[in-house]
């Protein structure tokens, strides 16, 4: 692949192309190339009558997006998992090592703190960001006078995330003149060091997490608002107050949604990796009390340049989430409910009484 990419750029040099659109213009024909294969495959197919049209157009709509996960998503995959047998600093050729690198992660103390750090992240995040966001979205779902402009309120600062929420709240949390550390000022209270400390470090990072609530709250939102009027109707008239209302026809309705954003939240919260990189600059922070999985696996790929042993760690995580995982999928029938899917024989009831 290499060589026929040099050749490429050695035969647009013939040309006089720019240096710097050489590359681009290489991968531009060879994608081209791609797609008169795939266009002469899909033509053959249907002359033959082996698809017919409508089959033919479907596979070809549909394949940037095979092509690009095949470049930008399942290569590299495979690719990492062949390089996790191995080791590799980027300088010298690849040797082949077996299973050295994942007995190298068993046994660094490291792993497990960075283990232990994105575990309890996850486990207190994520909860209080669901709590929060299904709070609300309760909040937000009434029928009052300008409710549009507190949903956009609520809803803006999760738009401000990544590096610049980090930087907003490294000013927030400053222990000398952050405007956590004023507020309990004024009541006498002397503030804590925040990300200076390493017993406040990771819940000021907890913390700042729910800044983006209001993403999740537009999913919950969206959920309430799908709730059929007569199931609300049918309670009134029983005589439901509104916690009973809340527990055994609200809940039960948007479970699906609530079981969504557990489950994309556990997977978004075991790949943490901004704030622990701009908040420590790339160090782990007092003690590694910041020292998340995926900042621990950047610093072996990009610091060290064990790129081997980071994509064992890569594949590490990638196990860990995908337990993660089925374990919320496998406790989700004891409590999400579908009333249209789910067996009568399993189907729960929710009555009013």
């Amino acid at each position: 692949m290499s060589d026929m990419v040099h050749g490429l750029e050695n035969f647009l040099a013939w040309f006089h192309l720019d240096q710097g659109l050489r590359p681009i213009v290489s991968f531009i024909i060879m994608l081209a190339f791609v797609y008169v294969i795939i266009c002469a495959a899909l033509w053959t197919a249907v002359r033959r009558r082996w698809i017919n049209r409508n089959t033919a157009a479907f596979w070809l709509f549909v394949s940037p997006w095979i092509i690009g996960f095949l470049l930008f998503t399942g290569g590299p995959m495979v690719y990492s998992l062949v390089l996790s047998f191995m080791r590799w600093n980027l300088i010298d050729p690849a040797k082949f090592t077996g299973l050295s690198n994942y007995k190298q992660a068993l046994n660094d103390p490291a792993v497990g703190q960075a283990i232990k750090v994105t575990l309890v992240y996850a486990v207190v995040s994520v909860p209080l960001q669901t709590v929060l966001s299904l709070v609300v979205a309760l909040l937000m779902n009434v029928k009052v006078r300008g409710i549009h402009v507190f949903r956009t309120i609520w809803y803006l600062p999760s738009l401000v995330s990544g590096v610049a929420q980090t930087v907003l709240f490294i000013w927030v949390f400053n222990p000398d003149y952050g405007l956590v550390n004023g507020f309990l000022h004024l009541f006498g209270i002397e503030g804590p060091k925040w990300l200076f400390d390493p017993g406040w470090a990771l819940p000021a990072v907890i913390i700042m997490s729910l800044w983006t609530v209001g993403g999740n709250m537009i999913i919950y939102l969206a959920g309430l608002q799908d709730i059929p009027a007569d199931l609300y109707e049918a309670a009134e008239i029983d005589g439901a107050g509104r916690l009973r209302t809340l527990w055994n026809i609200t809940i039960p309705q948007i479970s699906p949604v609530i079981f969504f954003n557990v489950v994309t939240g556990i997977i978004y919260a075991m790949q943490t990796f901004t704030q622990g990189f701009v908040v420590t600059q790339n160090g782990g922070g007092p003690s590694n009390s910041l020292l998340f999985y995926v900042l621990y696996l950047y610093q072996n790929a990009f610091s060290f340049f064990q790129m081997g042993y980071a994509s064992a760690l890569a594949w590490i995580l990638f196990l860990m989430i995908m337990l993660l995982t089925a374990l919320v999928f496998r406790g989700s029938g004891f409590w999400v409910y579908y009333e249209s899917q789910r067996p009568k024989e399993r189907r729960r009831r929710f009555r009013v009484k």
